[in-house]
């Protein structure tokens, strides 16, 4: 092949090529990439909202956006509630070193104490926790009527006592107040204030008292006056704290409980060694299904006796073995099944089965428990 041949035959064949312009068909491949990236961002965004608000979506196989779903029902789409974990405060959580903080106080309420009065007034203290407050003020004499018969109703809400008359501290004016509030109300004269428990409540309300002509009288102080109707003739009475059990002495002096559809008799012998310092013995506290009676000494003298030192299965006439050491002050029976156990040594709490719940510290302030609200 010559060399003019082949330049001739070049020549021809670029007139046929036609040119190419490359940097526009960058721009447009460029444009059409931008473009279905966009339509695939949008279809993503609106197949998440979709999720969100229950809603059904097409997308249009060209890229051409969302298209309506087909008639039909409308849905609801119902959130179900956030559950939220409470964080836990300080006294809740476990301390830095891992261990666990000790659980709250299973003597949470409120007792009621009476400070022996040093002067010319009587107080009641009202501890919660490391909470320790007067809530009542009474002018008493240490020796007088006042002293040997304030006493807290079961519910905390009442305080009753009986007033010094002119007998020499025999007998009295009934009078009644308000937990922190001032001020009292006379309901009865001629009260009898002598003896171990001159005034024994029953439930929040009924109040037993005695004249002083030894008399029962069952007084209701939410209605300022006497039940009617002879209470009967047994001494020695207790009722458990909400008023529905009852532990006395009947006739003959045989101990028994009652709830008024059921009695059943029980007997017990104190101890020995002790009993010739005291006159006999009678039933403190009775337990909120009248199977146990805390037990305690009855005084030789006239003045007030609230301890006890034992308790007593009705049932069977067994003393139950109490946990813990020390000597026994009192022995109370709560409205929730609790049982308070008053040492010398500190005071014991527990359950109905007579197992340790925990202990608790006794009130500067030492005196009597009057009562104990949860």
């Amino acid at each position: 092949m010559n060399q003019d041949r082949l330049r001739l035959d070049l020549a021809g064949l670029a007139e046929e090529v036609t040119p190419v312009d490359l940097r526009d068909r960058a721009l447009r491949t460029s444009r059409r990439l931008g473009i279905q990236r966009a339509v695939a961002t949008s279809a993503a965004a609106l197949v998440v909202l979709a999720a969100a608000t229950g809603t059904a979506l097409a997308i249009r196989p060209d890229g051409q956006g969302a298209v309506p779903a087909p008639a039909g029902p409308s849905v609801t789409s119902t959130w179900p509630p956030v559950e939220v974990t409470p964080t836990p405060s300080p006294s809740d959580s476990a301390s830095p070193t891992g261990s666990p903080v000790k659980p709250a106080s299973v003597l949470g309420g409120t007792r009621y104490y009476l400070e022996t009065p040093a002067s010319t007034k009587a107080r009641i203290h009202a501890v919660r926790g490391s909470s320790d407050q007067v809530v009542y003020q009474i002018s008493s004499a240490p020796t007088g009527c006042e002293s040997n018969t304030i006493t807290v109703s079961p519910d905390g809400k009442r305080v009753a006592w009986v007033q010094d008359s002119t007998d020499d501290g025999a007998s009295g004016v009934l009078m009644a107040g308000t937990i922190g509030k001032p001020g009292s109300t006379k309901l009865l004269e001629d009260v009898n204030c002598l003896g171990a428990r001159p005034l024994v409540w029953q439930g929040g309300d009924l109040l037993m008292v005695h004249k002083k002509t030894q008399q029962s009288v069952l007084f209701d102080l939410a209605a300022n006056k006497r039940v009617n109707g002879d209470p009967g003739q047994e001494t020695d009475r207790c009722w458990s704290a909400d008023g529905r059990w009852l532990a006395a002495m009947g006739e003959g002096s045989k101990p028994y409980v009652s709830d008024g559809t059921q009695s059943r008799q029980y007997s017990y012998t104190p101890p020995k060694d002790e009993a010739a310092h005291w006159d006999g013995w009678r039933a403190q506290s009775v337990s909120m299904d009248g199977r146990y009676v805390a037990v305690g000494w009855q005084p030789t003298d006239v003045s007030r006796e609230d301890g006890s030192f034992a308790v007593v299965d009705t049932t069977t006439s067994k003393v139950v073995d109490l946990p813990g050491k020390g000597e026994i002050w009192s022995i109370m029976f709560t409205v929730d099944n609790k049982v308070i156990v008053t040492r010398r040594t500190g005071i014991s709490v527990l359950d109905s089965t007579f197992a340790p719940l925990a202990t608790a510290t006794k009130p500067t302030t030492s005196g009597v428990l009057l009562a104990y609200v949860p």
